[in-house]
């Protein structure tokens, strides 16, 4: 009877999936958030590009929220094995599902998907990542885009991602119109 009531107490206390998907995205943008105010001393600054972004992110949200599944890593690398680094390119192919390119799939995001962009340069292909913070009362707060530009000592920034697709410069614009857009994408294990 005891031990029937001791698995009952942990079982309520272990959040469903969709409460534990809704807590870890809310933290997700509360780390991503306030790297704006102040980044976090431990986060790396060997690790403060777009892509050490979204793993300090998460990796925060599951350390608070769900430590368990930190048992391996969260990422997957080239060969699709767990990996606790992993580039912004390796994150996107690896870890994330696209979710596609237009208005449906922009309205579609939710806090932690990512925008994704990938550049061509002389020394070849950059890629750059952003994290979409949308809020739970859609009908009174835009959605946002926090990322770390990628140059060393740079700070966090943020933005409307409404702004991001009207009023930046065309290669930074998420629309199917902008070659550099690689689309809008979810990390794999929130598709549900």
């Amino acid at each position: 009877m005891l031990a029937s009531l001791l698995l009952l107490s942990l079982q309520a206390a272990s959040p469903a999936p969709e409460a534990l998907d809704a807590l870890l995205r809310r933290e997700v943008a509360h780390v991503a958030l306030a790297q704006v105010r102040r980044m976090d001393p431990a986060w790396h600054p060997d690790q403060r590009d777009c892509a050490g972004l979204v793993r300090f992110a998460f990796r925060g949200a599951y350390r608070r929220f769900h430590p368990e599944r930190l048992s391996s890593p969260l990422w997957r690398d080239d060969s699709g094995a767990p990996s606790d680094f992993a580039d912004a390119e390796t994150l996107l192919t690896h870890s994330f599902v696209p979710l596609g390119r237009d208005e449906a799939a922009r309205e579609s995001l939710r806090t932690g998907d990512l925008v994704a962009f990938r550049q061509e340069r002389d020394a070849g292909p950059i890629f750059h990542l952003m994290l979409v913070v949308r809020p739970e009362d859609k009908a009174h707060a835009p959605m946002r885009i926090v990322y770390h530009p990628g140059e060393k000592g740079a700070a966090v920034r943020t933005g409307l991602l409404q702004s991001l697709a009207t009023e930046a410069p065309l290669e930074w614009r998420p629309v199917p119109q902008n070659t550099a857009f690689l689309g809008f994408f979810r990390f794999k294990e929130w598709m549900r």
